[in-house]
C-alpha cells in the first residue's frame, strides 16, 4: 500500500514547462525534481521507477515524470560519458546547475515561487541563450541543443551569448562532436526542421565551426555560388537556409518535408569549380552524397527515399509544363506515387520551397505543385479492375494501366 512522501520532501516543476510558461508558450510535458527523497520512500509512495541510469519515477496518478535530485561527473568522452549520483542531500541548486541554459535552470514550487540561481529569468526577458556553467562543455550534444533551440526561438529574437557560442567553437575544434551518435544527432536535427526557423540550426551551427561536422555535406553548400538571374541569393547555403525555412512555413511541424528540403541541392557542392556558377547536372551528382548522409545519420527510410527523389527529380516539377503526359506518369512512377499516393504531395511541397526559398521569391506562386498533385489525382483514378476485367494479365495488363493512365493525364490536363 503507498503512502505520501516524507514531510521534508519537496517536488519542484523543472525544465522546459516552466520555460515556455515564463515565454507565453504552449504548455508540453511536466517534469519534476524531487528533492530529499530516496528510491525507497519513492516506492513506497507508489511511484514506479523507470530510470536506469539515474531515478526517474512515474507518479501513479499522472504519470508525469519525477526525478531525484541529482549531480553528475564527466568520466569519458562524448555525450554518455558521465557518472550520475541521486541522494537526498543533494540540493535542488546543485541539480539546477548541472542543466544546460540558464532558461532551463529554472524551478517552481508547489506555491509558485520561482527558484532561479542562475538569472535564467533575467536571460529569458533579454531573450539570451546562456549556458549555465563551465560544465557545459562536456557534454557535446549541447552543441547541437544551442542549435535547436535558436530554431525554435529564433522568431522570438533570442540569440546565443558570446560566451556560449565560444564555448560551442572550443568543443567543436576539441573534437568531441565526433563523439556523438548518429540517432541523437538526427534527433537534434529532426527536431530542428520541425521547428519555425530551421535555418537558425544551420547558422548556430556554422557560426559555432560545428556544421562541418555535424552536417559536412550541407556546410560544403556555403561559398558556392549560383546564378543570380534564378538564385538572387548567390550563395548556396543561403539557399538551402531559405529552402529549409519555407518548407516549415509550407509544412509546419513536418521533418519529413524538411530533411528533403535540406538535401534537395547537395549536388552543387560537388560542381566543378570550372563550371560555376552554372549546375549542369547537380541533381544526379547529388544523389550520392544524399544517401551518404542518410546512412551517416541512420535517418529513417521515409526521410532517406523522398529526399534522393526531391534531390533527383525537383527540376522536372520545375518544368512541368514542358512535359509530354507519358514523361508526367514516369516520374509519378519513379516518385512510387502510385503506391506511396501521399508522397507526391510531400514531394510536391519540397519543389514549393525550392522555388520559394530565394531572395525575394517568398510569396512567389508555385502553379505546378497543384499541376503535379492534379495530374496524380487524375492517374490514380484508373481502375485497374476495368483493365483486368478485359482479360489483361502480366506485362500486358502493366502496359495497359500505364496507356491508361497517360490517357488520364491528359485529359485532366
Amino acid at each position: 500500500m503507498s503512502k505520501p512522501l516524507p514531510a521534508h520532501v519537496r517536488t519542484y516543476l523543472v525544465g522546459g514547462a516552466v520555460r515556455d510558461d515564463l515565454l507565453g508558450l504552449p504548455a508540453g510535458d511536466r517534469d519534476f525534481v524531487v528533492v530529499g527523497a530516496s528510491t525507497q520512500d519513492m516506492l513506497a509512495a507508489g511511484f514506479r521507477q523507470v530510470g536506469r541510469d539515474f531515478p526517474v519515477f512515474l507518479h501513479p496518478e499522472t504519470g508525469e515524470e519525477h526525478a531525484l535530485a541529482r549531480t553528475e561527473r564527466k568520466a569519458g568522452r562524448g555525450h554518455a560519458g558521465f557518472v550520475v549520483h541521486a541522494d537526498p542531500a543533494v540540493t535542488l541548486e546543485e541539480d539546477l546547475r548541472r542543466r544546460d541554459f540558464t532558461l532551463n535552470a529554472i524551478a517552481r514550487a508547489d506555491d509558485g515561487a520561482l527558484v532561479d540561481p542562475f538569472d535564467g529569468v533575467r536571460d529569458l526577458q533579454d531573450r539570451v541563450l546562456r549556458h549555465v556553467g563551465p560544465a557545459f562543455v562536456e557534454d557535446p550534444l549541447r552543441v547541437l541543443r544551442a542549435a535547436r533551440f535558436m530554431a525554435r526561438f529564433a522568431p522570438l529574437g533570442f540569440r546565443i551569448a558570446p560566451e556560449t557560442l565560444a564555448l560551442m567553437r572550443a568543443m567543436a575544434a576539441d573534437g568531441e562532436l565526433a563523439e556523438l551518435v548518429p540517432e541523437r544527432v538526427w534527433q537534434e536535427l529532426a527536431r530542428a526542421l520541425r521547428s519555425p526557423t530551421p535555418a537558425a540550426f544551420l547558422r548556430s551551427l556554422r557560426d559555432a565551426d560545428a556544421l562541418r561536422v555535424v552536417l559536412p555535406e550541407v556546410d560544403a553548400l556555403y561559398g558556392v555560388p549560383q546564378r543570380a538571374e534564378y538564385h538572387p541569393e548567390i550563395d548556396t547555403g543561403v539557399h538551402a537556409e531559405l529552402v529549409c525555412d519555407m518548407a516549415a512555413r509550407l509544412a509546419p511541424g513536418d521533418d519529413l518535408v524538411g530533411y528533403a528540403a535540406l538535401c534537395h541541392d547537395l549536388g552543387k557542392a560537388l560542381t566543378p569549380a570550372g563550371e560555376l556558377p552554372r549546375h549542369v547536372m547537380h541533381e544526379q551528382r547529388g544523389v550520392a552524397a544524399v544517401i551518404a548522409l542518410g546512412e551517416r545519420l541512420k535517418v529513417p527510410a521515409e526521410h532517406r527515399d523522398l529526399a534522393v527523389l526531391a534531390c533527383r527529380e525537383h527540376l522536372n516539377v520545375h518544368r512541368l509544363d514542358e512535359l509530354r503526359p507519358a514523361t508526367v506518369h514516369d516520374l509519378l512512377a519513379r516518385c512510387d506515387g502510385f503506391r506511396k499516393p501521399a508522397r507526391i504531395g510531400q514531394f510536391a511541397t519540397v519543389c514549393e520551397a525550392d522555388k520559394r526559398g530565394r531572395a525575394g521569391l517568398s510569396d512567389a506562386s508555385y502553379p505546378q505543385g497543384d499541376r503535379l498533385r492534379r495530374l496524380h489525382a487524375a492517374a490514380l483514378a484508373v481502375r485497374g479492375d476495368a483493365i483486368a476485367a478485359r482479360g489483361l494479365s502480366g506485362p500486358a495488363f502493366g502496359a495497359a494501366l500505364r496507356d491508361a493512365r497517360i490517357e488520364a493525364i491528359a485529359a485532366a490536363d
